[in-house]
């Protein structure tokens, strides 16, 4: 076993880590979708 392995920094579970890193970026892009969307209905 090396170093690393017996000094973990974080022992959160990495699940969790990448849905919530998921959900960020999906709801970051959505925001931009709603964005244009809008200003394409308010330029026609």
């Amino acid at each position: 076993m090396n170093e690393f392995e017996k000094n973990v920094q974080s022992k959160r579970n990495d699940a969790i880590d990448s849905g919530v890193g998921f959900g960020v970026s999906f709801v970051f892009f959505a925001i931009i979708f709603i964005i244009a969307t809008v200003v394409k209905q308010i330029g026609s």
